[in-house]
C-alpha cells in the first residue's frame, strides 16, 4: 500500500505552531532584520524550530527565495488622499516591513485604463503581489491576473470570488438603519457613493433592505449616487432637496466627506443637523468627532485591514488558499443623529 502523501507544510501552520503572525514567521524565516518589530532573536529561534517540526525544508525555503526576490509588494488605490485608503496603507507598509517586505502605491484615479497600466509597470518591476484598493465591478483587470497566475489581494473594496479583506459593509448598513429605525425616523435619503464599489453598493443595499423589513420604503428619487467626497455629497443631498415633499428627517451617506458635504448643503437650506435633518456618516475618519456638530459615523478598523491583506498576501505568495476577511464595524452615535424624530 502506497505512503500517504502528507499536505505541504505552510508558513500559516508554522505560524500557528510557534504562536506568532505569518508576517513575523515570514520575517524569521527569511531572515530579515532591523525595525521596531524585527523578531527577537528567541521569537526567530522558535519559528525556526517550528519549521523543522513540520518538515518545513530548506529546498522549500532556497525556492521561495530564488523566485522571489524582489521582496516588493505593489498596491494600488483610487486615490493616496483618500483618508480611508491611507490609513489602510499604512497598515499595509508596516506589515509588509515586518514581513521583510518594501512596498510601492499608485493612484489609479478609479479609472479601469489607469488601473491596468499601473499594474503592469508594477509586474514590469518584479512585485511579487498586488495589494488592489480600487476593485470595481468594471474592467477586467482581476479576472486577467489570476488567469496570469499573478498573486493578489482586495483590501477595502471586493468583487467576484477574488480574496479580500474588508470591513463587514452589509452589517455596517443595517446597523445604521437600526438606528435610524430606533430614533423614530421615516422620511430618509441615502446618499449612495457610487455605484460600481461594493463600499457603495453593499451599505446601501443592506441599509434599503433593512429598512424594507421595518415596513418602510424609501423612494428611488432619495437613493442618490455620486462621488465618494464632499463636492459629490454636497451634489447628491441637493439633489435630494430638490426632490418635491417635505425634506427627509434622516440622510445616510456611505462616506464620512460625502457626509460632511451634504452638511453644508443642509445648513444652505436652513436646515439644522441634529435637530431638522439627522445625518449618518461611514468611516469614522478623525475629522468626524471633532466637527461643529459631531457626526456620527460607522467606523471600520482600516489599519487593521491594511496589516491583514498583507497577511493574507503572503499565505499566497506561500502556497495558500486563504479565504476572505471581513472585519466587523461599530456605530458611533454622535449628536448629528442622536435626537429622537422632530
Amino acid at each position: 500500500m502506497p505512503a500517504a502523501r502528507h499536505r505541504r507544510v505552510t508558513l500559516k501552520d508554522i505560524a500557528q505552531d510557534a504562536g506568532v503572525s505569518v508576517t513575523t514567521a515570514s520575517r524569521a524565516l527569511h531572515g530579515a532584520t532591523g525595525g521596531a518589530r524585527a523578531p527577537s532573536a528567541n521569537t526567530a529561534e522558535r519559528v525556526r524550530a517550528a519549521a523543522a517540526r513540520l518538515g518545513y525544508s530548506r529546498d522549500q525555503l532556497a525556492s521561495g527565495l530564488r523566485t522571489r526576490r524582489s521582496r516588493l509588494l505593489g498596491m494600488l488605490v483610487p486615490r493616496l488622499s483618500d483618508y480611508v485608503l491611507a490609513t489602510i496603507y499604512e497598515g499595509v507598509e508596516e506589515a509588509a516591513r515586518q514581513a521583510g517586505y518594501r512596498t510601492v502605491v499608485a493612484n489609479t484615479y478609479d479609472d479601469p485604463d489607469e488601473q491596468r497600466a499601473r499594474a503592469e509597470v508594477m509586474l514590469d518591476h518584479r512585485v511579487e503581489g498586488l495589494i488592489i484598493g480600487d476593485a470595481s465591478e468594471r474592467g477586467d483587470l482581476l479576472d486577467d491576473l489570476e488567469r496570469r497566475g499573478v498573486p493578489f489581494v482586495l483590501v477595502s473594496r471586493r468583487t467576484g470570488a477574488h480574496p479580500a479583506v474588508t470591513g463587514d459593509d452589509v452589517t455596517g448598513g443595517r446597523l445604521v438603519a437600526e438606528h435610524l429605525l430606533d430614533r423614530g425616523h421615516v422620511r430618509v435619503a441615502v446618499l449612495a457613493g457610487e455605484p460600481y464599489a461594493s463600499t457603495g453598493s453593499d451599505r446601501t443595499r443592506a441599509f434599503l433592505e433593512r429598512w424594507s423589513a421595518a415596513g418602510r420604503t424609501v423612494p428611488a428619487d432619495r437613493v442618490v449616487h455620486g462621488p465618494f467626497d464632499a463636492a459629490g455629497g454636497r451634489q447628491a443631498m441637493q439633489r435630494v432637496l430638490d426632490t418635491p415633499g417635505p425634506p427627509p428627517t434622516a440622510v445616510f451617506a456611505v462616506n464620512d466627506f460625502a457626509a460632511i458635504g451634504a452638511m453644508g448643503a443642509l445648513r444652505d437650506a436652513g436646515l439644522r443637523v441634529g435637530r431638522d435633518v439627522a445625518i449618518v456618516g461611514y468611516n469614522d475618519v478623525s475629522l468626524a468627532a471633532e466637527l461643529p456638530i459631531p457626526l456620527s459615523s460607522v467606523a471600520t478598523p482600516n489599519l487593521e485591514m491594511g496589516r491583514r491583506g498583507v497577511e493574507l498576501l503572503v499565505e499566497i505568495l506561500d502556497g495558500e488558499r486563504p479565504g476572505s476577511i471581513r472585519l466587523p464595524p461599530q456605530l458611533r452615535v454622535r449628536a448629528s443623529s442622536d435626537r429622537s424624530t422632530p
